[in-house]
C-alpha cells in the first residue's frame, strides 16, 4: 500500500516554505553560481505551482532538477508519479526519486527536509516491492526491504517503518518475522501513523502472533479510525469489528487510553 499521505499533506506548505528559503539546505557541492542558478528556478517554479500555472512550474523544477536542486527533483517525481499536470510516468518519478536517495541519503535526519529525503526511499521501496510494468524495474522485494530498512532506521520515518512492518508480515522475500513487525508498528505507531495503528491495533485486540491485549488494541484501532480518510475504508471495518466484539470493561479501558493519548500530544 502506498502511504504518502503524510507527505504530501505537508507538500502545499513545504514548497512554500522552500520557495522562501528553507530549500537552501538542500543545496549540494555545485559551485555557489550553480547553486543561486537552481534556487532562483525552484523559486520560479514553486511559484508557478502554487498559482496553479502547472506547465510552467515543470518548465522551470525541470531547470532547476538538472543543476541537481533536490526539492525541485523531489517534486517532479511526485508530479509524474500522480499524473500531477504532467502525464503519469512512473519511470521518470523512479528516477527523480532515485537522484534525491542518492545525494542526500547521508542528510541530517530529523529536519524539515529530510521528510522529503525519506519519502523518496520510500517511495522506491515501493517501486521495488511492485515493479513498474513495461520497464526495467522489476519486483525485487529484497531490494524494497532495503529501502524501506534505511528510511525507517535512519531517517526514523514512519511510513518507512509501516511498510517495513508489512514486509515482515507478508514476507514477499520470505522473510517473515512477527515481533520485528510489532516494534516496527509500534515505532510506527506512537508517531500517529494510522495504517500502522490500525494494524497493530487488529493484532492486538485478536492476538494474532502477539499476545492479546483487547484494550490496548481498541485504542489503536480507535485513534487510527479518527484519523482515518475516505479511502480508508478497510480501517473503518477493523474499528468496527472490534468495537463490537470488546466487552463494556474493554472500550472503557481503552477510551481511558485514547484520552491519555490525545493529552499528551
Amino acid at each position: 500500500m502506498l502511504t504518502y499521505e503524510r507527505i504530501a499533506a505537508v507538500a502545499a506548505v513545504g514548497i512554500t516554505l522552500f520557495a522562501a528559503g528553507g530549500a537552501r539546505a538542500f543545496e549540494g557541492a555545485p559551485s555557489k553560481k550553480e547553486q543561486s542558478s537552481a534556487y532562483q528556478a525552484f523559486q520560479t517554479g514553486a511559484r508557478a505551482y502554487m498559482a496553479g500555472d502547472k506547465a510552467a512550474a515543470v518548465t522551470s523544477l525541470l531547470d532547476a532538477a538538472r543543476l541537481g536542486h533536490a526539492m525541485a527533483q523531489w517534486k517532479l517525481a511526485r508530479m509524474y508519479a500522480e499524473g500531477d499536470g504532467v502525464d503519469r510516468d512512473d519511470v521518470k518519478a523512479f528516477d527523480y526519486f532515485t537522484q534525491v536517495a542518492n545525494a542526500h541519503a547521508d542528510d541530517e535526519p530529523y529536519t524539515d527536509q529530510s521528510r522529503f529525503v525519506a519519502n523518496s526511499f520510500v517511495a522506491l521501496g515501493n517501486y521495488y516491492l511492485d515493479g513498474i510494468p513495461n520497464s526495467q524495474i522489476k519486483p525485487d522485494a529484497a531490494r524494497a526491504r532495503e529501502m524501506f530498512s534505511y528510511a525507517a532506521s535512519y531517517f526514523g520515518d514512519p511510513d518507512a517503518q509501516y511498510n517495513l512492518a508489512r514486509m515482515y508480515i507478508d514476507g514477499p522475500d520470505g522473510e517473515k518475522d512477527p515481533r520485528q513487525a510489532a516494534r516496527w508498528l509500534g515505532l510506527a505507531a506512537n508517531k500517529g501513523q494510522r495504517e500502522a495503528q490500525a494494524v497493530l491495533g487488529h493484532m492486538l485486540f485478536n492476538g494474532l502472533q502477539v499476545p492479546r491485549q483487547r484494550a490496548r488494541g481498541l485504542m489503536w484501532l480507535t485513534l487510527a479510525n479518527a484519523a482515518a480518510g475516505p479511502n480508508d475504508k478497510w480501517i473503518g471495518d477493523l474499528y468496527r469489528e472490534a468495537e463490537a466484539e470488546a466487552s463494556a470493561e474493554d472500550q472503557e479501558t481503552a477510551q481511558a487510553y485514547v484520552a491519555a493519548w490525545n493529552k499528551d500530544r
